[in-house]
């Protein structure tokens, strides 16, 4: 088993639960000499800038988070959701907790994704918020949070597809295709994107995305099933949301066809 430090996203349960991992325990922490920023660039521009970490050396600077014991199996889904080696490298740091110091292993931004004008999202905000009232943090710590500037994000119609004829793709005919990926009834190809996304290629590719999505709603409980996909079960926040993701997706890939789920 192994210790995780986590500062964002990943101080909520709901949200590391949604990304294959579920600790044995859970404990409030404190690094010190750091400083939590918003400087990684989310893989979607309309994401805005996600959770990082810097040092600082100064003994009065720290960063808040959640200390969670995981099975060593836990490690590669973690690293995926995380996109190691690519958007955030690991490291092993300190940290203090009621029952004393302990190694731990956390995440920080690779240089390549570090861009200092990006703000974070509402959505994001709201997670950590969750995962840091949740954990009992310093209420001031979590004041700073939901002081902190926020990404405006464009309003968005709903999507549709562009005109022509195209194919109708399936769970079977789509893993065939590993640098296709589908979300909400569409397929796109992701052969010719940007060199950021090249990460992606291999975690989105031959599968369907959806659920992924949705489970990363600053609303989700982690209940949301495959037969809501199906069925197209939203709300009007996650029909938005997929919405967003959809012109997105169709500004960083090519649409090939529509899919149909079974």
């Amino acid at each position: 088993m192994f210790w995780y430090f986590g500062y964002g996203s990943n101080m909520d349960l709901v949200s590391l639960r949604a990304k294959g991992v579920s600790p044995h325990r859970s404990v409030k922490a404190r690094l010190t000499g750091w400083r939590l920023r918003f400087n990684v660039r989310h893989f979607f521009n309309h994401e805005g800038g996600v959770g990082n970490i810097e040092p600082t050396g100064d003994s009065h600077d720290h960063v808040l988070g959640v200390l969670h014991l995981c099975e060593d199996s836990e490690l590669a889904p973690l690293d995926d959701t995380e996109a190691y080696g690519h958007g955030y490298d690991r490291i092993l740091i300190r940290v203090e907790t009621a029952e004393g110091e302990q190694t731990a292993l956390t995440y920080v931004g690779m240089p390549s994704f570090i861009d200092e004008r990006c703000l974070p999202t509402r959505r994001y905000i709201n997670i950590l918020l969750q995962g840091a009232r949740r954990a009992e943090l310093d209420a001031d710590y979590i004041g700073g949070l939901q002081r902190h500037p926020l990404h405006q994000k464009r309003a968005v119609p709903p999507f549709a597809p562009p005109p022509g004829e195209f194919p109708v793709f399936d769970a079977k005919t789509l893993a065939a295709h590993p640098l296709y990926t589908a979300l909400d009834g569409a397929v796109f190809d992701m052969s010719a994107a940007r060199e950021q996304h090249e990460f992606l290629k291999g975690f989105f590719g031959g599968r369907d995305m959806t659920l992924f999505h949705l489970k990363r709603l600053d609303g989700s409980d982690g209940s949301e099933t495959f037969d809501d996909v199906r069925l197209c079960r939203y709300t009007p926040t996650q029909r938005l949301y997929l919405d967003e993701y959809l012109h997105e997706y169709g500004v960083e890939y090519r649409y090939v066809g529509s899919y149909r789920y079974e």
